[in-house]
């Protein structure tokens, strides 16, 4: 990082992670060519959660080369009198896998929608039981993490 005045530990991009209101999912596409798309996280521990489709361009990818990265930008404030910026940020780096197993799949759906729809869990488990074969969930085991602060 260029800016080590601005470098902030993993616990701090942990944290970022867990907070900002959407991330930008970073792939290897089908031809080795970048792909990015934004996706719904939820942190658990060392680990982020998403979900998709079954099929699609963004399940091949991953199903070709699990390695991924995750970029996530919070509590912005442009400063137009400073020229500049203030944020927060984190860039993650891991391997993604599909979770098979039904109980982790309602967990990582449990954390998605607990951030997302906290005022709406007392329907979840009737939704997310319907949806569940039709829904992939993704686990993002976090090998790196960097955080960045401009406050």
């Amino acid at each position: 990082m260029r800016r080590k005045d601005r470098e902030m530990p993993k616990e701090f991009a942990m944290e970022v992670a867990g907070r900002c209101q959407y991330a930008v999912l970073g792939l290897i596409g089908l031809e080795g060519e970048p792909y990015a798309v934004p996706v719904s996280i939820a942190v658990n521990g060392g680990s982020l959660y998403f979900h998709s489709a079954l099929k699609g361009t963004k399940a091949d990818c991953i199903r070709k080369d699990s390695r991924v990265s995750v970029v996530c930008v919070g509590d912005i404030r442009v400063v137009p009198e400073r020229f500049t910026t203030e944020y927060e940020s984190a860039i993650l780096k891991g391997r993604a896998f599909e979770v098979t197993e039904e109980r982790e799949k309602m967990l990582g759906l449990r954390l998605i929608c607990e951030k997302y729809a906290p005022g709406n869990m007392d329907k979840f488990e009737e939704t997310a039981g319907k949806s569940l074969r039709a829904t992939a969930v993704w686990r993002i085991d976090v090998e790196e993490a960097t955080g960045k602060s401009n406050k």
